[in-house]
């Protein structure tokens, strides 16, 4: 038997991964081989047109220094990343440079040279950004790619001439695999016995049907949905049912959901924590 190239075991390996910490672990370590050791990955399902919607409502994947992060988010920068914004209103590969280029030639905002003034204190300088495809008009993931410090981005451009078409694909399989896995934001968190009523409703039956189910009242059944409804920000049950379908929180094996949210991040700690 042959044996397969470290490009298909790595394609193997994220095929079979059962959770999004798994899958992004797998893709951190994978991405700095070609030189990007920072990363940001975001992905709504609940997003408005021409942005990525509420930050706690998307998965956010991070590998960053913990300090850039805190001002990066605590400061709401990110609503004015060029490059997030450039991501948000378009689907394909783009350098960093564009970034830079705007702001030389006059054309960033106050808002955007704050952005490049933290990037460049941090080191956040060169690198590329994905901005995947949807066929879903709610839905928008992107993924920024930060090349290690000391690189610029003529030497960034040489690695993407020669491996580009490969690490668009391991991201574009990065994204793909999260989008089957179940996640919950924070804000949108369930109860086992929430989803497991919701799961009932999906499966057509009635509170009276699903009361029997469960050896409980109905009473019980309907406190359990108008909980759900209100965990998830839903107005109808109908609703409920459709935006935990849209998480994949469903039918999971043992009805196990990776908690993921703004406040929850893969990435380096600070120095001296646990």
């Amino acid at each position: 038997m042959t044996a397969l190239s470290p490009l298909l075991v790595h394609i193997d390996q994220v095929l079979k991964c059962n959770s999004i910490e798994e899958v992004w672990a797998l893709h951190v370590a994978r991405m700095a081989e070609y030189g990007f050791d920072r990363m940001l990955y975001g992905y709504s399902r609940f997003r408005t047109f021409g942005d990525f919607g509420d930050p706690s409502d998307a998965i956010i994947l991070i590998k960053h220094d913990q300090d850039y992060v805190d001002r990066y988010f605590g400061e709401s920068l990110y609503s004015d990343a060029p490059m997030t914004v450039w991501a948000a209103k378009n689907s394909g590969v783009e350098s960093w440079q564009w970034a830079w280029d705007r702001r030389k030639a006059g054309l960033t905002s106050e808002a955007e040279n704050r952005v490049l003034d933290l990037n460049e204190k941090m080191g956040v300088k060169a690198g590329y950004s994905i901005s995947f495809d949807s066929v879903f008009e709610r839905s928008k993931s992107a993924i920024g790619l930060c090349a290690r410090r000391g690189m610029d981005q003529a030497a960034v451009d040489l690695i993407w001439q020669d491996k580009g078409d490969e690490i668009v694909l391991l991201n574009n399989l990065l994204n793909v695999k999260i989008a089957t896995l179940p996640f919950e934001c924070q804000a949108r968190a369930l109860t086992p016995r929430q989803r497991e009523v919701l799961q009932w409703v999906a499966d057509g039956k009635t509170i009276q049907d699903i009361a029997t189910i469960m050896n409980l009242n109905q009473a019980t059944i309907e406190k359990h949905l108008r909980l759900a409804r209100e965990s998830l920000g839903a107005e109808t049950t109908a609703q409920a049912v459709l935006f935990a379908s849209m998480q994949n929180q469903f039918f999971t094996y043992d009805g196990v959901c990776l908690p993921i949210g703004n406040n929850i991040r893969f990435g380096e700690k600070k120095a001296g924590a646990r």
